[in-house]
């Protein structure tokens, strides 16, 4: 057998794992690939679109109506885990997510003394992820986080805020340390607020 017939194989036994997924979400894309084991609550809000690759041990939830899209050729690690209460949740075109990611759109009030957190009121807050970005192992991504396009997220950050387009970001909490400067056509140092440097 070549390496293309093999290759063909490989591609035929990926989408025959993903069989018992499209009946647990609202839309899998046919030449989208999404392995078990996986565990998904309210799978109707959830739709995958073309060409996207999902690792095995993904959690995804929907919550009081939230939904999830995956646009197209986003391609995402083991153990992803991901929840959308109340609103949607985009993760854009070209988009690649390491393993052990963590993204919600959902947070939980926790002022009422002696209450579990769980019960308390939840808080939902505009969550996104723009196209081309990478997200690196390990990251947690806060409710209210906008990334815009092509920004690079740093292993075991967490985020929360708005992020410009084609930005660098790293730390807990996560910061600006570069953007790219069209000026001048290359990478720069930035401040915390995303200003550049001058070198």
């Amino acid at each position: 057998m070549n390496l293309f017939d093999q290759g063909k194989l490989a591609f035929f036994e990926r989408v025959l794992r993903s069989i018992p997924v499209r009946f647990k979400i609202r839309k899998l894309h046919s030449k989208s690939v999404f392995l078990s084991p996986i565990f998904i609550h309210n799978g109707s809000g959830v739709t995958i679109e073309k060409g996207v690759t999902i690792y095995p041990g993904c959690r995804m939830e929907t919550h009081f109506g939230g939904t999830i899209i995956i646009e197209e050729n986003a391609n995402i690690g083991q153990n992803f885990h991901i929840i959308s209460g109340e609103s949607e949740l985009r993760i854009g075109k070209n988009t690649t997510i390491s393993g052990n990611v963590f993204i919600t759109n959902l947070d939980h009030e926790y002022i009422e003394l002696d209450k579990h957190i769980l019960e308390q009121k939840h808080i939902i807050k505009k969550t996104s992820i723009g196209d081309h970005c990478f997200i690196g192992y390990g990251a947690a991504v806060q409710a209210g986080t906008i990334l815009g396009r092509q920004c690079i997220v740093g292993t075991n950050s967490v985020v929360s805020g708005h992020f410009p387009d084609y930005c660098v970001i790293v730390g807990a909490p996560a910061k600006i340390v570069k953007r790219y400067s069209f000026d001048r056509q290359t990478w720069l140092k930035t401040d915390d607020k995303g200003n550049f440097i001058e070198i």
